[in-house]
C-alpha cells in the first residue's frame, strides 16, 4: 500500500475534481458519507451522544458533511464550529449553510476555553478540528479544548488525523494533540501513524477509500510504501519438482566470540529453515563442539582465533555472506573484517559487531558491495549515523547514509522500516514480544537465506522483515509477550511461510492487524 506525501494527496484531490467532472465539494460530500458509513455500520442507530469538532478548513467541512448526515439519519449529535481563525474554507461554508438548512439546532460556535461543552465518558467525540495542512502550533484554548477531550476519557474518532499532528515533522507539544483511539484516513495511510515520536497519538487506524482517481493512484510513485502480506506474496518463490540444495545457495555465516556462539546458532539456523540450501557456520574454535552438536544440519569452519575470529580464510564459493552476529570488537576481529571486506566479492548481510566495526572504521564502506544489506539495532545505527533530533531526522540521515553508500538499511522497530535510497517500507507485522536476545540474529539469518535462494537483496529485505515479524505473531500466540525468545521465533517461520497463502478467514493474522492493514 502506497502512503502518499500531503502535497501527493492534494495533487490527488484536485486531479480526482478534474477527471471525474465534479466539484471539491462533491469531494468533500463522499469524503464525509464514507466516515458515515464507517459509524453507522457499527453503531445501528444507537443513541450515544456524539460530539463533532469541526475546524473551519476542508477537515472541519468533512465533519459537518458527518454531523448532517447523522442528524439525518436521527442520531444524537451535537456539532460545534472551533473558531480557531477569521479565515474559512469555500468547502466548509457551503457545508455550514447545509447543516443549518437541515437542522434547528445549529452548531455551536466555540472561542475560548469558556464556551467546551460538558462531555461524559461514555459519549463519542469526532475530532475534524485540524487536517492534513496544518502548519503551525494550536492555539492555548484549542489545546485546552483537546485536553478536555483526553480528561473525558471519550471514545475519540478523528478524521484523516488526529487533530494538532503534521504529516512531515514532529510536534514540539505533545499534549496540543488530540490522541485518538481510531482515525480514519483518506485513501492513504500517514507515515507519522508507523514512527515512535507520533504513532501514540493514535492507537488504531483504518484507510477509507473516498473515490480518488485509480490512474493516479496507481501510477504515483510514492516515497514510503506500507509492506502487508499482499505486498510480499509475488516475491515468493514457489519450488521445482526436481529441485536440490544447490539450486538454493549457500550461506556463510560469520560470526561468534568467547560466549556469544548462540548468535550464530540463531543467525545459521534461521536461515536454513528460511530455505537456504546449505549453510557454513565460520566461527572461533571455542564454538566448535557446541554449534556442530546443537546443529547438525549446518558445517563449520574454524577460525584460527581460539576465543575470536582473527582471520577469515575459506576455501568455498558462498553464495552470500552474513556477518557480525556476536563477533566482537577486538583488534584482532576488525583486522580480519578489513582484510575480508577488501576481497569479498558476494552479497552481504551486516548485523551487530560488524556494523559497530565499520561505525568505528568508515573508510571501510567503499568496500561494501551495492544493495549490501544493514540490520542495526538503534544504538548501533546512531553510532553508523550519529545522533538524530527526532524520528523524521533519524529517516533524512538514513536515507543520505543509504543513498551516499549505495546500501540498504533495515531500521528495527515495533514498524520496521526498510531504506533504500529515498525509498521507505515500513513492516506491519511484529509485536513487543520481539524485544528479546537473538531477535536480530534470527533476521540475519533469514535474509541472508533468501538471498542464497535468489532473491534480490531489496525483495530479500522486505520478505525477511515481514515473514520474522510474521512468525513473532504466531509464536506469541503460543507464548506471549514475556515468554517469547528469539528460537520460538525461527520455530514459527514455516508456519508464517504457509499463512502466505491462507484465505483471510483462514489467516491467523490478528483483528487489530486486518482493521489496520
Amino acid at each position: 500500500m502506497k502512503v502518499f506525501s500531503k502535497e501527493q494527496i492534494y495533487e490527488g484531490d484536485r486531479l480526482t475534481t478534474e477527471r471525474q467532472n465534479i466539484s471539491s465539494t462533491d469531494l468533500m460530500e463522499r469524503a464525509g458519507t464514507q466516515i458515515f458509513n464507517w459509524m453507522h455500520l457499527r453503531m445501528q442507530g444507537a443513541q450515544v451522544p456524539i460530539h463533532v469538532f469541526c475546524g473551519i478548513g476542508n477537515n472541519g467541512g468533512d465533519g459537518l458533511v458527518l454531523s448532517r448526515q447523522l442528524i439525518i439519519h436521527g442520531y444524537n449529535v451535537k456539532t460545534y464550529i472551533v473558531n480557531y481563525s477569521e479565515t474559512r474554507s469555500k468547502d466548509f461554508l457551503i457545508n455550514y449553510d447545509r447543516i443549518k438548512n437541515t437542522t434547528k439546532d445549529w452548531p455551536t460556535v466555540l472561542t475560548s476555553s469558556n464556551d467546551f461543552p460538558l462531555i461524559n465518558q461514555d459519549d463519542i467525540i469526532v475530532d475534524a478540528v485540524f487536517g492534513i495542512g496544518l502548519n503551525r502550533p494550536p492555539a492555548d484554548w484549542v489545546k485546552d479544548l483537546f485536553l478536555k477531550f483526553r480528561a473525558s476519557k471519550s471514545f475519540t474518532l478523528s478524521i484523516d488525523i488526529p487533530s494538532g499532528l503534521y504529516t512531515d515533522k514532529v510536534v514540539n507539544d505533545t499534549e496540543a494533540v488530540v490522541y485518538a483511539n481510531y482515525t480514519l484516513s483518506f485513501q492513504s495511510p500517514k507515515l507519522v501513524f508507523f514512527l515512535p515520536n507520533t504513532a501514540k497519538y493514535t492507537v488504531q487506524w483504518e484507510v477509507l477509500d473516498i473515490g480518488i482517481d485509480r490512474d493516479y493512484l496507481i501510477q504515483t510513485e510514492a516515497a514510503v510504501e506500507l509492506i502487508s502480506k499482499y505486498e510480499v506474496l509475488p516475491f515468493y518463490q514457489p519450488r521445482d519438482k526436481f529441485s536440490h540444495k544447490g539450486h538454493f545457495g549457500h550461506v556463510l555465516m560469520i560470526g561468534g566470540s568467547f560466549g556469544k556462539i548462540g548468535a550464530v546458532h540463531l543467525a545459521s539456523r534461521s536461515a536454513l529453515i528460511a530455505g537456504a540450501g546449505m549453510v557454513t557456520a565460520y566461527l572461533p574454535t571455542c564454538g566448535y563442539t557446541s554449534l556442530q552438536s546443537a546443529l547438525p544440519e549446518v558445517m563449520v569452519v574454524c577460525d584460527k582465533g581460539e576465543k575470536q575470529i582473527e582471520s577469515i580464510t575459506y576455501d568455498f564459493d558462498a553464495t552470500v555472506v552474513g556477518i557480525g552476529v556476536g563477533i566482537g570488537t577486538s583488534e584482532e576481529t576488525m583486522k580480519a573484517f578489513e582484510a575480508f571486506l577488501k576481497t569479498n566479492k558476494r552479497p552481504l548481510v551486516i548485523d551487530a559487531d560488524a556494523i559497530n566495526l565499520l561505525a568505528q572504521n568508515k573508510a571501510l564502506l567503499k568496500y561494501l558491495p551495492v544493495q549490501t544489506v544493514l540490520t542495526p539495532h538503534p544504538k548501533e545505527l546512531e553510532r553508523l549515523i550519529g545522533e538524530w533530533h527526532d524520528d523524521f531526522d533519524k529517516l533524512n540521515k538514513v536515507v543520505e547514509f543509504s543513498k551516499a553508500h549505495k546500501v540498504i538499511i533495515v531500521i528495527k522497530g515495533a514498524h520496521t522500516i526498510t531504506i533504500n535510497g529515498n525509498k521507505k517500507y515500513v513492516n506491519t507485522t511484529g509485536n513487543p514480544g520481539m524485544a528479546t536476545a537473538g531477535s536480530g540474529d534470527v533476521l540475519t539469518g533469514i535474509i541472508s537465506g533468501l538471498i542464497a535462494q535468489g532473491y534480490e537483496p531489496l525483495a530479500a529485505t522486505l520478505f525477511g522483515v515481514y515473514l520474522h515479524g510474521k512468525s513473532g505473531d504466531i509464536a506469541v500466540e503460543s507464548y506471549g509477550y514475556q515468554s517469547l525468545i528469539a528460537g520460538h521465533i525461527i520455530d514459527s517461520l514455516g508456519e508464517a511461510y504457509i499463512d502466505l497463502f491462507k484465505q483471510p478467514e483462514e489467516s491467523s493474522e490478528s483483528a487489530e492487524n486486518d482493521e489496520n492493514n
